[in-house]
């Protein structure tokens, strides 16, 4: 019995000695920070191109980038309003403390959540309003519908273009403008009809639209809309009509792989890096980003083979020219298509692209009042 005990005690004072030198050890072990959440809204579903794809696309780069110092995730199909801001509150709620949200019309359901919560930092695509932990985030897409226009000028035969609109504000009336003032460098008598949806995701809408158009004459399409709907159209006019489509957001060749001339694509990895890493190192502070070709956040996709060496050069040369600061879509002279002068000399300033309302010549129809 007492060789036994005495055996215990050893075993008891060894164990003693262990717990005793443990806290020494455990000391010098860094605690396991808790990972930052990032969430991200998004208007439509996924799918596998389009908007909404190509921001899921950059949060999973950001996700690979960083690793376990994020966890991101995403709640697809918001509508815009009402639903949008239950989302966002909700998401702030579960712990979430940077959020994306990637449609125009969250803007002020964000706006109204970010008062609330002055703990979480929101970053909003495509707005015109901050506040203190609130930012936007947006791409010149006009500088890539510059040279879209350029390549559908040199490709149509009947030089009227087709344009499937989503809503009428800034953004998209920018891209309508320069793809009109690229295609007219390319043939000055050339014609962009445009057709608005009130939406932005709507396959069929996009669809009856793309088909109305090319109904009309148009015998190049593109859009502002969030599926593959208009490029898929194109496809199916291909054979018959010889439509062809330059896709936006994504690569669409595989919805269009004869029609596809090129596509006007958005790449969000490196900002939403760059974005939560500073949330991390808490230096973030809302700076309003608006990229372009020369950061890689806006690109124009390979050319389809069968366009000639000489249209590839002068789309490569306007290319290099506004990678290189050479060159500004809106440059003047800008006449708007009612013949008032819009701009007699020099470049328009971000302000009045940013708040661009109107048409240059060129375009058919009017933009849409609010």
């Amino acid at each position: 019995m007492f060789k036994n005990l005495a055996r215990a005690s050893v075993v008891t004072l060894g164990a003693m000695l262990a717990v005793t030198a443990s806290p020494a050890v455990h000391a010098q072990a860094p605690a396991t920070k808790p990972p930052l959440k990032v969430a991200f809204v998004y208007v439509s579903p996924i799918g596998d191109a389009g908007w909404t794809f190509q921001h899921e696309q950059g949060r999973l780069a950001m996700q690979k980038a960083l690793g376990d110092q994020v966890a991101a995730s995403a709640v697809e199909s918001v509508a815009e309003g009402p639903d949008s801001e239950r989302v966002i509150r909700d998401l702030a709620a579960q712990g979430n403390r940077l959020i994306f949200a990637t449609s125009f019309g969250y803007l002020e359901p964000t706006l109204r959540v970010a008062a609330d919560r002055p703990d979480v930092k929101f970053e909003h695509a495509g707005g015109y309003k901050t506040a203190a932990n609130v930012n936007t985030y947006n791409a010149r897409y006009y500088e890539a519908r510059y040279l879209a226009g350029l390549l559908a000028g040199k490709t149509s035969r009947s030089g009227i273009a087709g344009y499937v609109a989503g809503f009428p504000v800034p953004e998209v009336v920018q891209g309508i403008n320069a793809f009109a003032l690229g295609m007219r460098e390319a043939n000055p008598a050339a014609i962009v009809k445009v057709l608005w949806l009130n939406t932005w995701f709507d396959p069929a809408r996009e669809r009856e639209a793309a088909q109305s158009l090319i109904n009309q004459g148009a015998d190049v399409l593109t859009n502002h809309s969030g599926s593959p709907a208009v490029p898929q159209t194109a496809q199916a006019n291909f054979k018959t009509k010889g439509v062809r489509a330059i896709a936006y957001q994504s690569d669409m060749s595989r919805y269009a792989p004869d029609a596809q001339l090129a596509a006007v694509t958005q790449h969000w990895g490196g900002y939403y890096t760059r974005v939560a890493r500073a949330a991390l190192a808490r230096t973030w502070k809302p700076e309003p980003y608006w990229g372009g070709m020369k950061d890689g956040v806006v690109q124009l996709s390979p050319i389809a083979r069968d366009v000639s060496a000489a249209t590839l050069a002068l789309v490569d040369a306007r290319r290099a020219q506004i990678v290189a600061g050479r060159f500004q879509p809106f440059t003047g002279p800008l006449v708007d298509n009612e013949g008032k002068v819009r701009l007699a000399r020099g470049t328009l300033d971000d302000a009045a692209i940013s708040t661009m309302n109107w048409f240059v010549r060129g375009v058919a129809g009017s933009v849409p009042k609010p």
